[in-house]
């Protein structure tokens, strides 16, 4: 066999195995064998870049390259469904499709209504073309190559089979429970703000500029409305299946009813068993089965009179609170967590919830051993919303008193003015805020040290290898390079990523530091106006003040960290080890306040430039990027295709809209 057709071969084949694996849940060979053969056809595409293929297995991965979204017209409108949570609305829905269809006998289409993000996926002669989200209805973004990374979305079709030479299905892409988890416990790892919940998860992994981050996030999908111009079949529930037939995943809850009552029994048999879903959920959609009496009913100006969506209530249960914990952050913050007896919310076991802070336990007037109701509303983290008083009796434990000094150092705590939070003010021995800050020095925004990760760092901290995050820079490869040169590879990624970090700019050596309140924003203006860490040491507060966006608390938080002696040292021992300690000549040139005091929106599709180099360029002149419009807004850089959401909101605000030559010449 020649090694072209052994390539096809191979790209068959694992076509077929990820549809065994991710849609019916079969796998017929193991992970072992499965990866076996993605090396040998990796190898073999490597060796023949001329018969790439953009749909072949191996480009599940994803990429690390960047891409702006382009934005495409919806060749049919994504419109929304009505929505209900009562049982007498769903009723009174099918009273009205009654009314419509004049006597006519009907079925309804009843399917799960899964909670992600829609997507529309194109395919001719059986690939996968095109996937664009819903956006505002009209026009949404092209998320192809985001798309082709998720194993359970078919690629390419089998051959020989009945679907259209041209069709569109859509869908909903969803982080799995078990994904969501993972990358929150990731998340909070990293001390990252966590995601509230799957659908967030999944609508920011797809719009990532990295498919590469896609890929790894593990995302899923399920299909629910076959379109075409020539639609293969009458009924939509056959659409379902034949689409099931030629390789999407459609859910295996679908089902017909003849009758209310049989819609009734649908929805009352899934509020409860929706539990146990891999994904999660937030309703039932009722569609009338037959398509000809689809078009017959026909759309309001805002959804499809055909169809309903019931949205479940949000699920709350009650357990008994054992033991409250305490956490120590990066910044110092202090996390109070329940720990309860388990219950099952939404298809997990939740042992913990967060508490919030001292006002939080102190309204609710919490005591160990207190039955507490504790809610997934939406589905997201959940949380204690109120307690059972009339279930205590008199087992009742101790009321739940906030602590008074650091759970990790015994330092005492302080609440700063206008802060929910309590903090730890050692940061200079309290062992989690050393280990967090180091990991926050090495995260991907700020020294972007790649080959380390947290649990490295702990195990490096826990050996006395660092300390503080200038130890970093002194790591020799003998400390961290194992017997035999068993971990010589790794120690050499390890020293490299170390190395490279010094070409790091200014700005983000300045955010990297982990001083208190500074996020990336605030590290932005204090390097662009100070342009070197030495006069920001030096600055006073009045100076401080008048940078735009900085305030008091900010303010004073800087001048405390350089007037700790401990820090000009850390500065000093940063800088000796070649870390950029002010803006380059290149940063410096061009820099203007053409644009200062100015909140931009960007939107659109643009031709001279990309979204990020427009971001750029208006923070290089003074300007602030903003995602939305308000009545702060200074203007709307607006190219091709601009929201129309965005555009009816800006006028009727009065804010000027300003095209790509006019901002410009804005600049120039």
């Amino acid at each position: 066999m020649d090694e072209k057709a052994q390539i096809e071969q191979l790209r068959n084949e694992l076509h077929k195995h990820n549809y065994q694996y991710y849609v019916l849940n079969q796998p017929q060979i193991s992970d072992l064998e499965f990866d076996r053969k993605m090396r040998l056809l990796q190898d073999l595409e490597q060796a023949h870049p001329e018969w790439y293929d953009p749909n072949s297995p191996t480009q599940r991965v994803g990429s690390d390259l960047n891409h702006e979204f382009r934005q495409v017209v919806h060749k049919r409108p994504m419109l929304s469904l009505a929505n209900t949570y009562s049982k007498e609305e769903v009723g009174e829905f099918y009273r009205r499709v009654e009314e419509g269809l004049q006597g006519q006998p009907f079925r309804i289409c009843c399917e799960m209504k899964f909670d992600g993000l829609s997507i529309s996926l194109h395919y001719e002669h059986g690939r996968l073309v095109r996937a664009v989200t819903r956006g505002d209805g009209t026009q949404g973004d092209d998320v192809t190559d985001n798309v082709r990374t998720i194993r359970s979305i078919p690629l390419i079709l089998p051959e020989g089979l009945d679907y259209p030479e041209e069709f569109e299905i859509r869908g909903e892409i969803l982080m799995p429970w078990e994904s969501f988890e993972a990358l929150n416990r990731e998340r909070e790892a990293a001390e990252e703000a966590l995601f509230a919940n799957p659908r967030n998860a999944a609508s920011g992994t797809l719009k990532s500029k990295n498919s590469a981050v896609v890929a790894q996030r593990k995302l899923d999908a399920y299909l629910y409305y076959l379109l075409d111009d020539n639609n293969p079949g009458e009924s939509h529930y056959e659409n379902l299946q034949k689409a099931g037939r030629w390789g999407f995943k459609t859910g295996s809850q679908v089902r017909l009813a003849d009758t209310l009552q049989q819609v009734f029994d649908y929805i009352d048999y899934w509020d409860v068993e929706r539990r146990n879903l891999p994904v999660a959920t937030d309703g039932i959609v009722l569609k009338v089965d037959s398509l000809a009496q689809q078009r017959s009913l026909g759309m309001t100006a805002k959804s499809p009179r055909w169809a309903i969506a019931y949205k479940f209530m949000a699920e709350k249960q009650t357990t008994v609170l054992r033991e409250v914990s305490f956490q120590v952050g990066r910044t110092g913050a202090i996390t109070p967590v329940a720990n309860m007896d388990p219950v099952q919310l939404s298809g997990t076991v939740v042992r913990r919830a967060t508490l919030n802070n001292e006002d939080f336990i102190r309204n609710l007037d919490l005591h160990i051993g207190d039955h507490v109701f504790v809610e997934k509303g939406g589905e997201i983290i959940p949380k204690i919303v109120d307690v059972d008083v009339e279930a205590r009796d008199g087992n009742l434990g101790p009321r739940v008193e906030f602590i008074t000094r650091c759970p990790e150092c015994g330092t005492p705590l302080v609440r700063y003015e206008g802060e929910a939070a309590h903090y730890c003010p050692n940061e200079i021995s309290c062992p989690p805020q050393l280990k967090g800050r180091i990991e926050h020095f090495i995260s991907r925004k700020a020294m972007n040290i790649d080959s380390l990760g947290p649990e490295t760092i702990a195990e490096y901290y826990r050996r006395g290898i660092v300390r503080d995050i200038a130890d970093l820079y002194e790591i020799r490869r003998d400390q961290i390079s194992g017997a035999h040169g068993q971990k010589d590879k790794s120690a050499s990624k390890i020293l490299q990523g170390i190395q490279e970090s010094t070409n790091v700019p200014f700005e983000r050596v300045l955010y990297a530091l982990g001083i208190r309140f500074v996020g990336e924003i605030a590290a932005k203006s204090l390097a662009r106006n100070f342009k070197s860490m030495e006069r920001l040491s030096q600055a006073s507060l009045e100076e401080l003040l008048q940078v735009n966006g900085i305030g008091a608390t900010i303010a004073q938080s800087v001048l405390a960290w350089f007037r700790n002696p401990q820090n000009q040292w850390l500065v000093e021992r940063l800088r000796s080890y070649g870390l950029q300690m002010e803006l380059s000549e290149e940063e410096l040139s061009g820099h203007t306040e053409r644009l200062a005091g100015q909140s931009v929106v960007i939107s659109g599709v643009f031709s001279r430039h990309s979204r990020d180099e427009y971001k750029a360029l208006i923070e290089k002149h003074g300007g602030r990027n903003i995602g939305s419009i308000s009545a702060k807004t200074g203007f709307v850089l607006a190219g091709e295709n601009m929201g129309p959401a965005k555009l009816e909101k800006a006028r009727k605000l009065g804010i000027r809209i300003v095209t790509e030559d006019e901002f410009l010449g804005m600049i120039e």
